[in-house]
C-alpha cells in the first residue's frame, strides 16, 4: 500500500508536508524497508542539523545492506524519532506511522513539487522489481 497523501523520492524516503507550521515528516516507505530485510541498525541525525535536498541525513543497516538515507527536502530537524534506534522493529511494522525518521522544518514547499505522488511512486517501483 502507498499512502496517497504522501510525496517520494526515487531513493524511496517519503515527505508528509504540514503547512500549518513548515514541518514535512520523513520516514522509508514500506517497499525500501520490505527490500532491506531484518534491519540492525539505524543512525539518525541530532535536532537542529541543517539538511539540503538529496544529501544523506543518516543510515540505515540490515543483514542484506547498508544504505544512505536521503532527504526530500531542505531544512533544519527540529525532531527525531529517538525511540526508532531501539526499537527497529517500528520500521516493519509501521513505517508511515510509529516508524517516522525525522521532522524537517522547511523554508519552502516548492521541493515537494520535485517528488512523486503515489501513482509515480508505484510506477517507480514497479520497474525496480
Amino acid at each position: 500500500m502507498i499512502p496517497k497523501e504522501l510525496r517520494y523520492n526515487e531513493t524511496h524516503e517519503w515527505a508528509k508536508f504540514d503547512p500549518q507550521n513548515n514541518l514535512v515528516t520523513v520516514g522509508l516507505s514500506d517497499f525500501a524497508v520490505e527490500q532491506l530485510g531484518d534491519i540492525v541498525f539505524l543512525e539518525l541525525p541530532q535536532v537542529g542539523t541543517e539538511i539540503k535536498f538529496g544529501n544523506s541525513f543518516g543510515v540505515i543497516e540490515s543483514v542484506k545492506a547498508a544504505a544512505d538515507l536521503y532527504s526530500p527536502v531542505t531544512g533544519s530537524v527540529t525532531e527525531v524519532n529517538d525511540t526508532l534506534p531501539d526499537n527497529l522493529e517500528l520500521l516493519q511494522k509501521d513505517p508511515y506511522g510509529q516508524g517516522w525518521l525525522v521532522k524537517i522544518r522547511i523554508k519552502s514547499a516548492e521541493e515537494l513539487k520535485m517528488l512523486m505522488d503515489a501513482a509515480a511512486y508505484g510506477k517507480h517501483i514497479a520497474e525496480e522489481k
